[in-house]
């Protein structure tokens, strides 16, 4: 064994995936280590990070493994048939983004709809905040939609306990996700997916249900919003686009449900 090789810790720190990732490429046969040490661990030569490479760029674009594999393995595959599908997907995904953005924006806002609380009670609950600020806007774009109105219905029920109860759940969620995202931990990390799955669940349970799809479709709003942006990264550092990329991988984790 040389000294060009690579322990699987290694190569998760390298490429920014998990140790389970790695270990379920090389279950699967999609990324098979070229050595092992005495003890049978997986090492990584150089060849292997190549392929590594080329993996992580067609997932990037959204290519499943099955699809990855027959991309890098096969030679009668035609790359470029392959990428112009895929190019085709991801347009129609971006123009499905555009519509999802405009029924669901401010979907976090959802608690400052049809609030039915007297004006004492609303500052105790939000403070100096506006909790209709976004009211108008918000029906305009998207105020013929079920979301909508779901979110208002739940929204004219709650009491001044319910709304400060909601408000309590986003804050300690934030401090949680603000300490995981200091920490280090990977997007695809279990404990960042676990917070990822709370956030949607959150959303569900108070507001209206949020199926897998369009949770990642308000992973992507949070960071092209810049006013969703700065609501998370005002939690901490990085926070948004971290949420983001967990958000996707929990997304994909339930992939078909």
């Amino acid at each position: 064994m040389t000294s060009s090789v690579h322990s699987v810790g290694q190569v998760a720190g390298f490429a920014g995936v998990t140790v389970r990732t790695l270990h379920h490429y090389d279950e699967i046969g999609l990324l098979v280590p070229s050595e092992r040490n005495h003890a049978g661990h997986r090492r990584y030569t150089a060849s292997d990070l190549d392929r590594l490479q080329q993996i992580l760029f067609y997932r990037e674009l959204g290519f499943p493994l099955d699809e990855v594999q027959a991309l890098i393995d096969d030679p009668a595959t035609d790359p470029r048939e392959h990428l112009r599908r895929q190019h085709e997907v991801l347009t129609a995904r971006i123009e499905k983004l555009q519509k999802m953005a405009e029924a669901v924006e401010h979907a976090m806002e959802a608690q400052k709809m049809g609030i039915q609380l007297t004006p004492e009670e609303r500052f105790e609950v939000f403070g100096d905040k506006d909790p209709e600020q976004y009211q108008e806007e918000a029906q305009e774009r998207w105020g013929n939609t079920e979301a909508w109105a779901e979110s208002q219905r739940r929204a004219a029920t709650y009491t001044k306990e319910d709304w400060q109860r909601i408000q309590a759940e986003v804050e300690d969620w934030g401090r949680r996700y603000a300490a995981l995202v200091a920490s280090g931990e990977q997007p695809s990390g279990a404990a960042a997916l676990e917070l990822a799955e709370e956030h949607r669940r959150h959303i569900s349970q108070n507001y209206f249900e949020v199926s897998y799809e369009m949770h990642a479709c308000f992973g992507d709003m949070y960071v092209a919003d810049e006013r969703f942006k700065a609501f998370y990264d005002a939690m901490g550092e990085g926070v948004a686009e971290h949420l983001r990329d967990a958000i996707h991988a929990n997304a994909e984790r339930h992939a078909g449900e």
